[in-house]
């Protein structure tokens, strides 16, 4: 647990995330990114210097393989409050709409359920599990399918929702939050998502994984350019 809460306490000081007084809605997906920064947030809420509350909050997509009490245990079992919020998404993406490359749209309806549960249970943020390998995918998917040169901000304030999002986990590299689920021998939800596999964003994890293995340190390179570059919010911190 030390090295993902020094990830967590380093993106949370760099950006100022979190304040005190504040009651954090943790996006609960099931898998190990949202129950890594679940547990993680929990840990460090005990001795960090500003009080905070916490509160997770699970989209129910209507897939089969989402398992409340698998959820809810998980809350249980280190006191924080569980909130499902049952969706149609499942319905309206995959069987209505069906969409190609339904990725994107799942995203947008599931953040707007979030933001909405989280007003609704009083809280003023809302983490969100990306890690490290996240951001730079991202960054890539932008650059190479939209044309241009974005990832998403370690804070972003939504105007309409009152709500500021935060990305606690954006310096945990993807493997050191597999070893730390299997270490601590951490279930997750298995989940059977249509796109398992075959997203464009499977794609980039294969590219960025071939890239590092050809040059080790182009993570950092990636990030530190990042950086440099003010994208979204990102910024160097001497």
């Amino acid at each position: 647990m030390q090295k993902i809460l020094g990830y967590l306490r380093k993106a949370i000081e760099h950006y100022n995330m979190i304040d005190e007084g504040d009651k954090i809605a943790v996006a609960l997906s099931g898998g190990k990114d949202s129950i890594t920064l679940l547990k993680g947030l929990k840990a460090l809420q005990r001795f960090y210097p500003k009080q905070f509350e916490l509160i997770a909050i699970s989209v129910n997509p209507g897939f089969e393989f989402f398992d409340t009490d698998f959820l809810r245990r998980t809350c249980d079992e280190i006191g924080v409050p569980f909130v499902e919020a049952k969706s149609d998404i499942k319905e309206i993406v995959f069987d209505i709409r069906k969409e190609k490359n339904p990725c994107s749209l799942c995203a947008n309806l599931r953040r707007g359920i979030l933001n909405s549960y989280a007003i609704e249970q009083g809280c003023n943020k809302l983490a969100l599990g990306h890690n490290e390998d996240d951001v730079l995918e991202t960054f890539f998917l932008n650059m190479l399918y939209a044309g241009n040169l974005s990832t998403f901000a370690p804070v972003s304030y939504m105007d309409r929702s009152k709500i500021t999002l935060i990305r606690p986990l954006i310096y945990a590299p993807e493997k050191e939050i597999r070893k730390f689920i299997k270490r601590e021998n951490i279930q997750v939800m298995v989940k059977n998502c249509p796109m398992d596999g075959v997203s464009k964003r499977e794609e980039i994890k294969d590219m960025l994984y071939d890239l590092t293995i050809k040059i080790p340190n182009v993570r950092a390179n990636l990030m530190g350019a990042i950086k440099r570059a003010n994208i979204n919010g990102w910024k160097e911190v001497k």
